[in-house]
């Protein structure tokens, strides 16, 4: 059952291009979000389209994968945890955030052809 334990699965746009942070330590985060989309039909039988930003992060062999192929707008299949965290703004106001740190990414959009 731990298999079942704070598991993700979204299909979604990209809404932009990764960006790439790179740490002291020489770790690197690589975060973007994706966009799902769900239809449903509301009480005068109209089709009705909700849509849902995810943020995600990647590390590592992952992190770099993503930061070399994924781009805006292609179509992505990932599965990741749920994790939060807290960091204070310029302001000094507290911020809380939820993101997905995935653990497989899977490019779904066509390859782009190479450069002849």
């Amino acid at each position: 059952m731990n298999s079942l334990v704070n598991r993700v699965h979204l299909i979604g746009t990209l809404g932009r291009d990764p960006e790439v942070k790179e740490f002291e330590s020489g770790k690197k985060r690589v975060s973007f979000s994706i966009a799902t989309n769900e239809y449903y039909k509301n009480d005068k039988g109209e089709k009705v389209e909700t849509t849902e930003w995810h943020n995600i992060i990647a590390w590592g062999r992952l992190g770099d994968f993503c930061a070399e192929y994924l781009k805006k707008g292609k179509k992505i299949a990932l599965q990741g945890k749920l994790t939060s965290r807290s960091y204070d703004d310029k302001e000094g106001v507290k911020k809380y955030i939820t993101e997905v740190n995935a653990q497989d990414v899977l490019l779904l959009s066509a390859k782009e052809p190479a450069n002849s």
